[in-house]
């Protein structure tokens, strides 16, 4: 199987690349990257001793991917995943789509013209924004649940959000890009008979990731309370009670890879998370660091910051009931991971620094 992933030395790709060619036999992959990631140039030497081939290309640009041979599967790992991107900071609107949207049109012409699959990571940040801060909650153990009893919603349960739940505007400039790309790529698989996977994805971590306070979360507070640098609960008060679950990108090659052997079963969303049993908020996270690396003042600001929400916990149901996957990874094993990697590279924040 020959199999070409977009965003090779991001965190994603460069994870479920190595994943992979531990999981399939015969595995032939091939990447494309366009570094403009702060960092990401650090993971583009460890392939060449794998095998893995890494081209300095961009989804953008349609002549970048028509030098590249006929790929089996696409798993389309490249976007700017900040949830504030085009609204918020550097990145443009402009550019938010052209990374997120314009670069997945291109791909799904690419498959066409090869008749190859194509694997989308998509998010949870699909789900509509002002039904997610609408939801009535309440706290338990220094982190906010929703009050299931009193809600009537769609694809809402005490196991989380489930692929029934609305989708409609607002998300996020990031959220539409992703849902766009979704239904443009279903419309290519069953136009053009492609194998069209979408998998909506909670938060990643894991260690070697280059976290920030708006994106890899989990690695930014950990690799920050490791090295005693300011931190700050935002929004909700300013408590830390914002809820997010966890997912190790070894749980998602999992899944990858049965897809990958079952074309047949391609053609709808499914949300791939750790689910409520991998939650955790910010507050509870700060506990967990506290015990492995001692107290940190954690400073607050009570307004709320653009696009959040208190709590989002995907419900993978549906994966498990299509490929028969769960995550493996406990989020107490991701933070020890993120822990043992911060304690081996203390200069890691900084390597991830935009000049």
């Amino acid at each position: 199987m020959k199999l070409l992933i977009t965003g090779l030395c991001g965190f994603a790709g460069s994870s479920l690349a190595f994943e992979l060619q531990r999981r399939i036999e015969g595995l032939e992959i091939r990447g494309l990257d366009n570094l403009s990631r702060a960092g990401s140039e650090l993971n583009r030497g460890l392939f060449r001793a794998r095998g893995i081939r890494c081209v300095h290309g961009d989804v953008r640009n349609p002549s970048d991917l028509e030098g590249l041979p006929r790929p089996d599967w696409i798993i389309d790992a490249a976007a700017n995943p900040s949830v504030l991107a085009g609204a918020v900071g550097g990145v443009s609107s402009r550019q938010l789509m052209e990374h997120n949207l314009v670069g997945t049109l291109n791909l799904l012409e690419h498959a066409k013209r090869h008749s190859a699959g194509l694997a989308l990571l998509s998010t949870s940040r699909v789900y509509s924004l002002s039904r997610l801060a609408a939801l009535p909650m309440e706290t338990r153990n220094g982190a906010f649940a929703p009050r299931f009893d009193s809600i009537d919603e769609p694809g809402l349960s005490s196991r989380g959000v489930a692929e029934a739940f609305p989708t409609q505007p607002p998300l996020s400039l990031y959220g539409s890009a992703k849902l766009a790309s979704e239904i443009l790529a279903l419309e290519y698989g069953a136009a053009f008979r492609l194998p069209v996977f979408i998998n909506r994805c909670g938060v990643l971590a894991g260690p070697g990731q280059f976290g920030k306070a708006d994106q890899g979360i989990f690695s930014f507070w950990v690799h920050s309370f490791r090295e005693k640098r300011p931190l700050k609960y935002i929004g909700f008060g300013g408590s830390g009670r914002q809820v997010r679950d966890c997912l190790h990108p070894r749980d998602l090659a999992d899944l990858l890879a049965r897809q990958l052997r079952q074309p047949e079963k391609a053609g709808r969303a499914v949300n791939v998370s750790g689910g409520v049993g991998n939650s955790m908020s910010l507050a509870q996270l700060t506990d967990w660091c506290a015990r492995r690396f001692g107290p940190l003042e954690v400073q607050s600001e009570a307004s709320n910051r653009l696009y959040d929400v208190p709590w989002l916990v995907l419900d993978a149901g549906r994966a498990e009931a299509e490929f028969g996957w769960r995550p493996e990874t406990r989020i107490e094993t991701v933070l020890e991971e993120i822990a043992a990697h911060a304690e081996a590279q203390p200069e890691w924040l900084d390597l991830a620094r935009d000049p």
